[in-house]
C-alpha cells in the first residue's frame, strides 16, 4: 500500500522539529558546560531521543556544532542572511549604502554565531576535529568577504591600488568574532554602536573619500 501524502508530510515535520530541538539543546549545553564536558548522551536525553538519532543526523558533536553555526549564519526569518546579502547588489548601487546593509546583516548574525565560534576556538586547542572546523569556518568567512570585495571591485568602488583580495582580508578582520568579543562581550558596547563602528571603518578603509563641495566645484 503506498504511503499517504499526509503521512509523509507529518514525518517530515516531525523530523524538522526533532532537528531544531536537538540544535537548541546542544547550543544550550555547549555554551553552559563547554564542548568537552557536553556528551551526546546528555543532549539526547534533553530532547528525549536516542544517541543513535544524533549520530545518524549529525555524526557526533563536531557535526552538531557545524549545524549550529550554519543555522546561526542564516540569521532570522525565512531568507538566509547570505542570500539577502547577495540581493543587496541588485537593489543598491551606492557602495557606502551597500556596506551599511552588510553591517545590518552582521548585527543580526553576530550575536547568534559569535558565541559558537568562540566555543570552537576554545575547543580547538585540545580537539583536532574542532581545530579543523575552526580552520573551515575561518576559510569560509574569508571566501565570503572576498566575494563581497570582488563585487565592490567590479563596480569600480574600491580605493585606488586596493585589490579585491586585500579588501576581502580587511572585511574578514572587521567581521571577526574576536572583534565582537572585545568590543561587545568584553567592553559592553551596544550592538548598534558596534555595527556602526565596523561599517564606518570598512567604508573608510575600502571606499575612496567623497569630494568636498569645493573639490566638486573645481571639477
Amino acid at each position: 500500500m503506498p504511503k499517504r501524502p499526509y503521512d509523509s508530510a507529518w514525518r517530515q515535520a516531525q523530523a524538522r522539529q526533532t532537528r531544531e530541538a536537538l540544535l537548541d539543546a546542544a547550543r544550550r549545553r555547549f555554551l553552559a558546560d563547554g564542548f568537552a564536558a557536553t556528551t551526546v548522551a546528555v543532549i539526547a536525553a534533553d530532547v528525549g531521543v536516542s544517541v543513535d538519532t544524533i549520530y545518524k543526523a549529525f555524526g557526533g558533536k563536531p557535526g552538531l556544532v557545524r549545524a549550529i553555526c550554519a543555522d546561526a549564519l542564516a540569521g532570522e526569518g525565512p531568507v538566509p542572511a547570505e542570500t539577502r546579502s547577495d540581493a543587496l547588489h541588485g537593489s543598491e548601487t551606492d557602495p557606502r549604502a551597500l556596506i551599511r546593509g552588510w553591517g545590518v546583516l552582521a548585527g543580526e548574525v553576530a550575536p547568534r554565531v559569535v558565541p559558537i565560534l568562540l566555543l570552537i576556538r576554545d575547543a580547538a586547542t585540545a580537539d583536532p576535529d574542532m581545530a579543523r572546523l575552526q580552520a573551515d569556518m575561518d576559510r569560509q568567512r574569508l571566501e565570503r568577504m572576498t566575494r563581497n570585495a570582488r563585487k565592490l571591485a567590479d563596480g569600480g568602488h574600491l580605493r585606488r591600488g586596493l585589490t579585491a583580495e586585500h579588501a576581502g582580508e580587511i572585511m574578514w578582520t572587521y567581521s571577526s568574532p574576536q572583534l565582537y568579543e572585545l568590543l561587545v562581550m568584553t567592553r559592553g558596547w551596544p550592538l548598534q554602536r558596534f555595527t556602526t563602528f565596523i561599517t564606518d571603518a570598512m567604508i573608510a578603509a575600502l571606499i575612496p573619500p567623497q569630494p568636498t563641495p569645493r573639490q566638486a566645484r573645481a571639477h
